[in-house]
């Protein structure tokens, strides 16, 4: 009988040592399988997110024309930014694809010697566009297109908009929001790199100039580790919303008077349905809304559409509802002698998306 060999004292303390090192790499292994599963269940949760935001019909779009002056309104710096934040929130909660910023003032928007920021009475019209272009901006753009500016210094204080386009690094969508970053490619195989906000950038087949910013359809159905880079095609700020249903952001556009608002429409045929707010205006309880391919609700400021129709030299009525196909009072019987813009926004968009859903839905 062979007699058992007695380990020395540094033979035990390798022993244990190993044995250690060999506890804490199974533990890191199993941490490193359980933070795998948890961004692949994240991830599937935001694409089920992401499907929520589809819309009913992807053939019409909704505008909203705000005046700028509300800003003017609003007591201080931070409270007239978060006055804009409530704004853009109302834009993305109610689909919003066009928001038209026009100056009921008739001052000029291009002025921009005068203009001082928000900190100071500047033009409130520039104040308030840029800041909805900001927040519709996703977050890891905005270094890119947004210098600091006095009139984005209490921005932190807004509320997230969280749209679709707005995603996380871990999260995976087959549309992302880029920036054309300025990086050399083969001569060979020409083409950009884009930086779409996660760790690895997106090569598109176009020569595209660096700084621009540009909406990328990924070739990949899912995140591969294994890949260098991404390979995707820079397709219209649209094709989202038209090929897959999301809701994409809004466009900002300034107006310089209240004409403009339906003189410079981007499409086409402008709006076909044309409606203004009023606590003149016929009630909303008997409104019906007809078929349309492009919807604008037009809003007024403190002294209502009435006072934006007098310093327009091109509009020739004294009456703010024949500019529109509907005059609507959407909150009858208020109970305040006047309603805020911001407040005005809520209740009409509230009232009009069950009728624009029931509308656009029946035939489909």
């Amino acid at each position: 009988m062979e007699k058992k060999t007695k380990l020395t004292g540094k033979e035990w303390t390798e022993i244990k040592r190993k044995k250690k090192l060999l506890k804490k790499k199974r533990l890191e292994e199993k941490l490193a399988k359980k933070i795998k599963r948890d961004q692949e269940a994240e991830r599937k949760v935001s694409q089920e997110e992401v499907k929520e935001q589809i819309k009913t019909n992807d053939d019409y779009t909704v505008s909203i024309a705000v005046p700028g002056s509300i800003l003017a309104n609003a007591q201080s710096p931070e409270l007239r930014t978060y006055l804009a934040g409530q704004i853009a929130r109302a834009m993305v909660v109610f689909n919003v694809d066009e928001v038209i910023v026009f100056d009921e003032s008739g001052q000029s928007l291009n002025d921009e010697e005068s203009f001082k920021g928000i900190t100071s009475k500047g033009n409130p019209n520039i104040q308030l566009a840029r800041i909805l272009q900001y927040l519709e901006c996703p977050q890891y753009l905005r270094k890119s297109f947004f210098p600091k500016h006095v009139d984005l210094q209490y921005a932190g204080l807004l509320n997230p908009l969280d749209c679709p386009h707005h995603l996380r690094m871990q999260e995976w969508c087959k549309y992302r929001e880029g920036v054309v970053v300025n990086r050399p490619v083969s001569k060979d195989n020409p083409g950009s790199y884009v930086n779409i906000g996660m760790l690895k950038e997106a090569r598109v087949d176009k020569q595209l100039s660096a700084g621009i910013r540009v909406t990328v359809k990924l070739k990949q159905d899912e995140p591969n580790d294994k890949l260098k880079y991404y390979s995707g095609t820079v397709v219209s700020p649209s094709s989202p919303r038209s090929e897959a249903g999301l809701y994409w952001g809004y466009s900002v556009r300034l107006a310089p008077s209240l004409g403009a608002i339906f003189s410079q429409s981007p499409y086409p045929d402008g709006y076909d349905i044309c409606i203004g707010t009023s606590e003149k205006g016929t009630s909303i309880d008997q409104f019906q809304m007809p078929k349309f391919n492009h919807l604008l609700v037009v809003f007024g400021g403190l002294k209502g559409l009435e006072s934006a129709l007098d310093v327009d030299p091109d509009l020739h009525t004294d009456d703010p509802s024949h500019l529109f196909d509907h005059y609507l009072n959407t909150c009858p019987n208020q109970g305040s002698r006047t309603i805020r813009t911001e407040e005005a926004l809520l209740i009409t968009m509230s009232g009009l998306r069950s009728r624009i859903h029931e509308t656009m839905s029946c035939d489909m």
